[in-house]
């Protein structure tokens, strides 16, 4: 199973890119877009400037608990930039993303309360929430962190979007929110396990 497969079988339809725009990424923005695979892993990230932007993480079933994402995150981390990721909320019926979250919470992550992400699907056109987790060495403030997250989003996500999708994906502002009030933080009634 090739790099792509792996990440397809893993993500939910609503989140991936297709393998064209993953491509296109790979060699048109080779400069910031990244691909690090290994026989049990993949992680796909843009490194900009000021911060990372993980975009797809995947550890085979039968490699995990073996330290392999706190290697690859670590290897990130060493970089010295805030590094910012989406998850999806908890949702009980699929232990992963609470699984997930116990993971990001214990290698220090933090929920970026105040901003708001739904993204309309391309694929399914159902509208798409998604939480920010990130780790911030200097103790970027959420405003920060929305503020990359919008450059991420225009350079990344939505890049080529009409010419590879047929359609463009909603413009920045319609899609992340900062909101002060919005104060549910999810890894709070995250359990962090014991080391």
């Amino acid at each position: 199973m090739n790099w792509y497969e792996k990440l397809n079988q893993y993500f939910p339809v609503e989140e991936m890119k297709s393998r064209e725009h993953m491509e296109m990424l790979l060699k048109e923005k080779g400069d910031v877009y990244h691909k690090d695979e290994g026989p049990h892993h993949v992680l796909m990230y843009a490194e900009f400037n000021t911060f990372i932007f993980i975009d797809y993480v995947w550890v085979s079933t039968e490699a995990r608990g073996q330290g392999i994402g706190h290697k690859l995150l670590e290897k990130l981390k060493a970089k010295g930039k805030p590094i910012i990721l989406e998850v999806e909320p908890v949702d009980y019926e699929d232990s992963d993303t609470e699984k997930r979250l116990v993971f990001y919470k214990r290698e220090g992550f933090e929920h970026a309360q105040s901003i708001g992400y739904t993204r309309r699907s391309l694929a399914t056109n159902k509208l798409n929430e998604m939480e920010i987790l990130y780790w911030s060495p200097e103790h970027e403030t959420e405003e920060d962190i929305y503020e990359k997250m919008k450059k991420m989003y225009e350079d990344i996500h939505t890049y080529k979007d009409k010419e590879l999708y047929g359609k463009s994906y909603q413009p920045v502002d319609e899609v992340l929110t900062l909101d002060e009030d919005r104060d549910n933080d999810i890894l709070d009634n995250i359990e962090k396990p014991e080391k």
